[in-house]
């Protein structure tokens, strides 16, 4: 019986990040040291910082990302996409390509079942108390209309756009004081959202989630606990492990070369 591998907001081709090239090259030694024992990945969203897969063409770069996640699904791995409120504009181009399933439920995430024990999983954008950006954003940018309009112009203008609004949205969160508001505030929406779903879901066992950039493990029941994956922009990013019989965060880092 293989393992399943669960990941997040790695943000691929971020402006953000000190050195983009380190960035994936760690995503890329990950993938590869899971070949052999992992029968399922699922990709959490925010994989990418950006995406938009026009009719004929898709942003440059993440070619070694691409090729490490084709040698997975090569080599029998399920791989599960679920899109990210950066990484929204997911077609069927790497369905096609590589043959891993995109995933956009309207939820927010959706139960799934690993060796008869029930998950809950998704980026973690949509759920709980979200804020009045978020609640506008998700139905806007997932409108066939706002997709259509946004399709017609050309990427030269788009894709510079989204790397600076990427940029702007980071800047604004950058200051000790208040990323620990925000995960004061993370927390509590979490505690509230698991102890809900997990009411109403009594065989529900574990949450994995992404977005917050965090690492979290916080019981909401007695039967229930929620995960959040970390950020893949420092040198130990935190993963998910499910082993078939119990799941598991853990700190990946570099081979030495």
């Amino acid at each position: 019986m293989g393992k399943t591998f669960f990941i997040s907001d790695c943000h691929l081709g971020a402006g953000s990040h000190v050195d983009p090239q380190a960035v994936e090259r760690r995503v890329v030694a990950f993938l590869h040291s899971i070949r052999g024992e992992a029968d399922s990945l699922y990709l959490l969203g925010d994989i990418l910082d950006y995406w938009y897969e026009y009719r004929n063409c898709v942003p440059q770069g993440f070619v070694r990302f691409f090729g490490a996640l084709a040698e997975l699904a090569d080599s029998g791995v399920k791989i599960f996409w679920y899109v990210g409120n950066h990484d929204v504009w997911l077609y069927d181009y790497l369905s096609r390509e590589i043959g891993l399933t995109v995933v956009d439920p309207p939820e927010g995430g959706s139960f799934i079942s690993l060796d008869g024990t029930e998950f809950f999983v998704g980026h973690g954008d949509g759920v709980g108390k979200q804020s009045l950006f978020m609640r506008t954003a998700r139905p806007v940018f997932r409108s066939r209309i706002s997709r259509t309009l946004y399709g017609a112009i050309h990427p030269r203008w788009t894709i510079g756009f989204a790397r600076w609004w990427s940029r702007r949205s980071r800047a604004a969160g950058v200051g000790k004081e208040r990323q620990e508001t925000y995960k004061r505030r993370a927390v509590g929406v979490l505690a509230e959202f698991g102890s809900a779903i997990s009411r109403t879901h009594p065989d529900l066992r574990y949450i994995v989630l992404g977005h917050h950039h965090f690492p979290m493990e916080l019981p909401v029941s007695p039967e229930c606990t929620l995960y959040v994956l970390s950020a893949w922009d420092n040198e130990n990013p935190v993963y998910g492990e499910w082993d078939g019989e119990k799941f598991e965060l853990k700190s990946f880092k570099m081979p030495q070369a």
